[in-house]
Formats: C-alpha cells, structure tokens, sequence
C-alpha cells in the first residue's frame, strides 16, 4: 500500500445471495480508487448461506487477496454480520452495505467524500425506494418515527441502512458487546460529528428479500429495549389511568346506591372489566419479560456471533 494512500474497508452482509456477489464484486472493483486516493480491501460476512454463496465468495478471493471473507457457523443475523465485519476489518474508514444491490457502491464516493471533509459517521439516506410495497414503507416510516419520537436516537427520518463509520467509530463500536441491539441505532447514540447524503434504494437485483416481518418486528422490540424506557413509562400511565378509572367507578357506584338506591350493576360489566385489566397486565408483564430477558441474555456471556471458516484474513 502507498504511504500515502488511506485504507479503505466495504463490509457486505450476504445470506443466500448467490445471484447477487458476482455483480456487486465486480461493482466495488470498478469504483475509482486510485482517483479518491483509497486503498480498497473488501470484507464479505456470509451469514451461513445455504445456495451457492460460499463457493462464490471463496473463488473471488482465491483470485483477489483484497478480498476477505467471514463464514458464520449458523444464521446470526445482518446486524451481527456487519459487527464481524467491522471488527475484522482494517480500513480507516469502512462503508457497511448489504449483498442484494438495493445499496448501490457507485454512492461510496460521496460518503468518502464527506468523510474527508471531517465527518466520523456519514448516513446514506433514503430519498425514494424503488420496488417496495406500501405497506412495506409505511411499516418503515411508522418504526423511524417512533424511533425519533421515543428513544434516545435521531435517526433520519425517512431510514438509512447503508452508511460510512470512522476508525474511530469502529474502535468504539468494539467495547459496545451488546447482542440484542440496533447496529444503526447505537452507531447514532454514540454520536460524533455526522453527516447525510440522500441516495435512492433500488429494487433488488436477483433473489428475494430475507428481511422477514418476523425479523423486522425482533429489530423493532430489540431497539426500542435498547435505547428507549418508554414501554416502561407506558406501563405506569396504564395502571395510574386504570387506578384512577377504577377509583372513579366506585365513587360513582357508591353515590348511585346511596343517593338513589340504584341497584350495583353486575355480571357483564364485571366481566368485561376483568377481562381488559387482566389483558393489560399480562400485556405489562410482556413488556417487563422482554427487558428481563436481554438483560438475563447479556449476564450469561455468550458470543454475539462464531466464526465457522476464514479467508485471507
């Protein structure tokens, strides 16, 4: 490497994305490092793929030393694969990207250089989003605005997953060991100088997208328990507003039947004040499991992620 060229590190995430890594590898290559002065290394983190990916990525890197690849030993998950990434990569910077082209590389210049101009963390954010259902951006809107709305993030408002860190931010990121989180979430809560630019998500290239509901809404409770306490607020309000309700009732009950001997109504009204409390405590109870649970998670110590193979690295 020239002394007087920086490192630079793209850390792709795949899962299953074997039509996919051909295309975004010769993609990357292309960009014109030698023109933002950039020594380029590639670290790809296959999420224990199950179609041809690993044999793809293993014959890339057999061809180009730049290229590094991490295998997991089972599904950990996106955000666990970019933490892996970014911790074994050795850029002064990195951009973090996922393997299905909705994030084209060609915008990795800009983020450079913003960078450059002093920026430690540089957000692609999403202008349109190309190939995606309403409901699928309205999910999206909704979560972002609650993010912004209850936590202790700002993240932008219309969501970025595609961004560039500082070596600084990766050292950082380092002594965070938190395994139920938002990736995004905590690289904002940490802070440092940030900056934007707006790019637009194209449709996917080849595949289908594994970004299941399921995983969307474990993204949603893991970042809301990470950096919010406003489920917990939530559950006070709740039982001071049914207290207060339940206190008010009584009163009423008790002027009815001594003011107007009006006779205490039973049976339905019982039943159904029974049943919505009972479901708003078991509800509570849920929500007090979810902090319980990762915070009895996190005592135990165990990896966030294992590393089942290794390559050029």
């Amino acid at each position: 490497m020239s002394a007087d060229r920086l490192k630079f590190s793209v850390v792709v995430a795949a899962f299953n994305e074997e039509g996919n890594l051909p295309l975004l590898y010769e993609r990357v290559c292309s960009l014109d490092w030698d023109g933002m002065g950039l020594e380029p290394e590639f670290v790809f983190v296959d999420d224990h793929s199950r179609d041809g990916t690993p044999g793809i990525l293993a014959a890339l890197a057999a061809r180009d030393p730049r290229l590094k690849v991490l295998r997991f030993s089972r599904n950990f998950g996106s955000h666990k694969a970019f933490s892996a990434g970014l911790e074994h990569c050795s850029g002064d910077a990195a951009a973090i990207l996922a393997a299905d082209l909705q994030d084209p590389p060609e915008t990795i210049p800009l983020l450079v250089s913003k960078w450059r101009a002093g920026s430690k963390v540089v957000w692609a954010v999403r202008d349109e989003r190309e190939g995606e259902s309403a409901a699928t951006r309205l999910l999206s809107r909704l979560y972002y605005w609650l993010m912004r709305r209850f936590a202790e993030v700002e993240l932008p408002r219309t969501g970025a997953d595609f961004l560039l860190v500082d070596r600084t931010v990766i050292v950082a990121l380092k002594e965070a060991r938190e395994k139920h989180t938002s990736l995004l979430a905590l690289i904002q809560w940490m802070g440092f100088d940030q900056d934007q630019i707006t790019y637009t998500k194209t449709a996917r290239h080849s595949g289908r997208s594994k970004w299941t509901l399921r995983k969307k809404l474990k993204l949603a409770v893991d970042s809301f328990v990470s950096f919010s306490y406003a489920p917990v607020r939530l559950m006070s309000a709740c039982g001071l507003l049914f207290a207060g309700t339940g206190f008010l009732y009584a009163a009423v009950v008790m002027v009815r039947a001594l003011a107007y001997q009006s006779p205490v109504q039973g049976w339905a009204s019982l039943m159904c004040v029974l049943l919505i409390v009972s479901g708003v405590q078991l509800t509570m109870l849920g929500v007090l499991g979810e902090y319980l649970w990762r915070a009895f998670d996190e005592t135990r110590g165990r990896p966030r992620y294992i590393v089942e193979k290794k390559i050029n690295l």
